[in-house]
């Protein structure tokens, strides 16, 4: 029933992509398949005309995404990530994980597929500018295990602050429990999760572990 459901919304959700006026339409300067989108994304974030452009576009495709990842990219549910404040780049790779279907989920695998390319460079430079919303600390003992753990063992991949790179997701701000259900599913050897690096990262975590840096790393900024 759930998957039926799942499905259901995603072609509403596509439909209303094809029908949004910033989809669909020809544009004056179409972004070709085979583009490099992440060169593409840091060749309009040098040039402020194209940014402005593209921000103005990321604005209006990122209504549908607002359903579930919230107005702004900060999620009203804790299970479902954030996108405000990620990297360009990582959001272009997931995007593309999503449309090869290297990473696992029917509900996006259908939207992403909808996009043109130049909607994905729109999207990514849109989230990656607006401002992450972080969870405040309410348990103090809870948060200091949770650095501590993440210093040993996160720190070399997502950086001091959880903030990531292109290659890495910033972490920082992050929903606390999509965090939580994320390297759960890296931890178990999920389908819908798989990751080279993750997979052993999070073998030897226990669920104490995994909540102690939930919550600290979504109380970062």
């Amino acid at each position: 029933m759930t998957k039926r459901i799942s499905v259901a919304l995603a072609t509403v959700l596509v439909s209303m992509f094809l029908t949004f006026p910033a989809f669909g339409q020809p544009t004056k300067d179409p972004v070709p398949a085979s583009t490099d989108l992440g060169a593409r994304v840091k060749a309009v974030q040098g040039n402020p005309p194209q940014f402005e452009a593209a921000y103005k576009l990321g604005s209006k495709a990122a209504a549908v995404c607002a359903f579930c990842h919230g107005t702004n990219g900060n999620s009203v549910n804790s299970d479902i990530p954030n996108l405000a404040g990620q990297n360009p780049a990582y959001l272009l790779e997931q995007m593309r994980q999503f449309s090869t279907g290297e990473r696992r989920f029917e509900f996006m695998e259908g939207l992403i597929k909808a996009l043109k390319p130049e909607d994905k460079i729109a999207i990514a430079v849109f989230f990656s500018n607006q401002e992450v919303q972080p969870k405040p600390a309410t348990n103090a003992t809870l948060v200091n295990r949770g650095q501590a753990f993440y210093t040993k063992n996160c720190l070399s991949c997502h950086g001091e602050q959880g903030r990531g790179s292109e290659g890495f997701a910033r972490i920082a701000g992050q929903q606390p429990g999509y965090l939580a259900l994320t390297l759960r599913r890296y931890r178990d050897g999920s389908t819908i999760r798989k990751g080279s690096l993750m997979a052993p990262s999070t073998k030897a975590m226990t669920d104490d572990d995994i909540s102690t840096v939930a919550a600290y790393v979504s109380s970062l900024k």
